[in-house]
């Protein structure tokens, strides 16, 4: 059960760094423009020479920042609950925090998920059609690494809860 915990909690912990990196850098994507290679992230788009905050309230790049960070919230608090359950802290006694931290770490998932498809599908399809020279940069590659460290990390807790709640009978058959 410790061992699946562990394998969760590290999964989680590497998960959720890689969201803050992906969320906060300016790497989602490159594309050459009038010969210059230009690159943006979800809150700004950089120049060969500078970098310029988003103004503009466009849907897709809302709902993948709010999906991004929900994913990050959600994450982070099915960290602080898995290690509750890895030390067998006594605080929320009343439910499974094993359970709970693995339901977290799927919702973080599906967050994450969410986000990237959201990003993926109006890229594609906006600068698909626009520019011919573009690409996904480094930044979208770890959002959706992240998808399965978290989606993993559910897996993990789901494990260690159905040890704990069925554990092997010592006796024979």
């Amino acid at each position: 059960m410790y061992s699946f915990m562990g394998g969760g909690l590290f999964c989680a912990g590497v998960g959720n760094i890689l969201l803050i990196v992906s969320t906060a850098t300016d790497y989602w994507m490159q594309y050459r423009h009038s010969s210059n290679y230009m690159h943006h992230g979800l809150w700004r788009y950089c120049t060969p020479t500078k970098c310029i905050t988003h103004t503009d309230s466009i849907a897709y790049w809302d709902a993948t920042r709010a999906f991004m960070i929900l994913s990050l919230m959600f994450c982070f608090i099915g960290i602080i609950i898995g290690i509750m359950a890895f030390i067998h802290s006594s605080y929320f006694d009343r439910f499974d925090k094993t359970f709970a931290a693995g339901i977290l770490f799927f919702i973080s998932c599906f967050f994450v998920l969410l986000a990237m498809a959201i990003y993926t599908g109006v890229t594609v399809n906006y600068y698909g059609k626009r520019y011919g020279n573009w690409r996904f940069s480094w930044s979208y590659i770890v959002g959706w690494v992240a998808v399965v460290l978290t989606f993993f990390s559910g897996i993990f807790y789901m494990c260690a809860y159905r040890m704990h709640e069925c554990p092997r009978s010592s006796g024979t058959r």
